[in-house]
């Protein structure tokens, strides 16, 4: 379980297949003593499991894997060397919780319509897949990246269904929301209240 609150800003160090497996290699700022094999780090939105790890000068490095389903259905598969990702380790008991639930597990594939300078923040909006708009209401939660933000307005233009985001400096500046650019495909993961809420009111 997440908050949708990102902790560090790690890089892709190196990408290798193996067996129709993908194994990423992450370094982090986090202490080497924070990280535990087996342990669930959020990475863009994506829960994965870390399978090897040691100590760098940066703090550390560690290793994650992902299958084909993984790569097919999110953006995990457009990864190189070099790419940032939002990181987050997962919540412990007694910590605060201060964005939203978030499992960590992608609902779908965005892509960034346009980006507008709103004083000092941004306003972004997003295409959705037309199955996960029931999801999305205003003022709800949803984690884009992996980042908890609060949809600030949603719509269809020409048959597309889109919500937008107002990003506030801190965030665009300390994840990867400040790369984005139109165009550029993003890890989608509804708020689980609005789930149940779909199906208690049979959108399901």
């Amino acid at each position: 379980m997440f908050t949708g609150l990102v902790t560090d800003l790690g890089r892709i160090a190196d990408v290798k297949d193996d067996n129709g497996v993908r194994r990423f290699r992450v370094e982090s700022a986090y202490p080497v003593d924070s990280i535990e094999m087996g342990a669930s780090i959020m990475h863009s939105g994506v829960c994965l499991t870390v399978v090897g790890f040691d100590q760098n000068d940066e703090g550390c490095w560690f290793d994650v894997e992902a299958v084909q389903e993984t790569l097919d259905r999110t953006v995990l598969g457009e990864w190189r060397g070099g790419t940032r990702v939002n990181l987050e380790q997962s919540l412990a008991l007694g910590d605060k919780l201060g964005g939203h639930f978030v499992f960590g597990h992608v609902d779908g594939v965005g892509e960034v319509m346009s980006i507008t300078p709103e004083g000092g923040s941004r306003r972004i909006r997003f295409s959705i897949p037309a199955v996960l708009s029931k999801y999305v209401a205003e003022k709800g939660s949803i984690a884009i990246d992996g980042v908890s933000l609060t949809i600030a307005a949603v719509g269809i233009e020409n048959g597309i269904d889109w919500f937008e985001v107002a990003v506030i400096p801190h965030t665009w500046e300390v994840t990867t929301i400040g790369e984005m650019k139109p165009g550029r495909k993003v890890n989608l993961e509804a708020d689980m209240l609005a789930r149940y809420v779909a199906r208690m009111l049979g959108k399901e």
